[in-house]
């Protein structure tokens, strides 16, 4: 660890001596990017040399006390020095493993959500709208932006299927764990007899690609337009700028109808079509490593959750890490770093115990 990050020091330096040289990046978009590698070598470098001077200090509090003298008093704020020093050295050290953590490469994109009802007809649907309404206040509250791609709304209420995309600062790096499937066990709006039912709701997660990133043939997609239905302004239903794209190879369909030009609705088409193929993509390279892996998100039976959202208790479980919070109404609200927070802390410790290190 120690090499590594004598060799962060090393390149940190050496980005500063070209970012302070004029000539020496000619182009903006090449400068923004030595300056953002510039700055998140900084925060690992700043927490270097305070590692290095705890070090320091406890290397000089065993010197003193392994020298033959009898000035007592040296010795005594040595003793002390030892004492405070040591557990700050174990603190900066497991803070510098933290840091040294190789980042996910797509935590800083937007994501593109979908949400589908499960399990649980209408009630699913329901609680389709309600999880989207959680994301979008969570969204609010981290001054990101929501775009919805395509929607189809249930007669009860709520969402059959829901597409958005969030875009801001480090969106997937915190999205990223609400892929799965999301239970949830409440007394319907329609049930009479006040008995609890339980629903499922399936939601992907899905980074943002460039198209750098993947390879699309246009031969291997065709897009068909139609007239939007449901609302959407004045000129949503009396003209052809729906669009439904095909992959041929895969068997993808994407339908969108949320803007009023066509072209905009085929350019959010293709951004949920390279994101889906980046994804089928990952998850291939995946299973090359493990012999089994679980698909993103399941089948939406009740059985295959990360997360319980329990009404009548007023608990939200989150079953991967084993957090339960008697909050409900507050996450539903769109209060959701504490969960996420914990979800974050939990993968770096697996991160550590691997030994995965930058």
């Amino acid at each position: 660890m120690l090499e590594k990050l004598a060799d962060i020091k090393k390149r940190y330096e050496e980005l500063s001596d070209i970012i302070n040289d004029p000539q020496a990046v000619a182009d903006n978009k090449s400068r923004a990017a030595l300056m953002k590698e510039f700055s998140e070598l900084g925060i690992i470098v700043a927490k270097y040399e305070e590692y290095e001077s705890i070090i320091s200090d406890i290397e000089e509090a065993k010197e003193i006390l392994e020298e033959e003298s009898d000035d007592e008093e040296m010795r005594s704020l040595a003793k002390a020095q030892l004492a405070e020093s040591t557990p700050l050295a174990e603190k900066a050290e497991y803070e510098l493993k933290l840091l040294l953590i190789p980042k996910d490469p797509n935590d800083e994109k937007n994501v593109i959500m979908e949400i589908r009802g499960g399990a649980g007809g209408d009630e699913a649907n329901i609680f389709a709208g309600d999880l989207f309404r959680m994301y979008s206040r969570y969204a609010e509250s981290r001054n990101w932006n929501i775009d919805i791609i395509s929607g189809n709304e249930s007669e009860s209420g709520g969402y059959s299927q829901i597409c958005f995309m969030i875009n801001g600062n480090g969106v997937y790096s915190r999205m990223k764990f609400e892929s799965g499937v999301h239970r949830v066990q409440r007394i319907p709006a329609t049930e009479s007899g006040g008995r609890i039912h339980t629903s499922t709701v399936t939601v992907a997660v899905l980074p943002e690609v460039e198209e750098r990133d993947v390879k699309l043939d246009p031969k291997d997609y065709h897009f068909d337009v139609f007239r939007a239905s449901g609302n959407g302004g004045q000129c949503v239903n009396t003209t052809d700028s729906a669009v439904r794209l095909t992959h041929y190879p895969t068997g993808i369909v994407i339908s969108c109808q949320d803007e009023k030009s066509q072209l905009k609705n085929k350019e959010k088409a293709l951004k949920v079509l390279m994101s889906r193929l980046y994804d089928m993509e990952q998850q291939r390279r995946h299973d090359e490593l493990a012999d089994e892996r679980k698909s993103q998100v399941g089948r939406g039976n009740r059985n295959e959750r990360i997360r319980t959202y329990n009404y009548p208790q007023g608990r939200v479980t989150d079953h991967r890490i084993g957090l339960t919070l008697y909050k409900l109404p507050a996450v539903i609200n769109g209060d959701l770093d504490e969960l996420t927070d914990a979800l974050i802390t939990e993968e770096r410790a697996e991160q550590l115990k691997s030994g995965e290190m930058a």
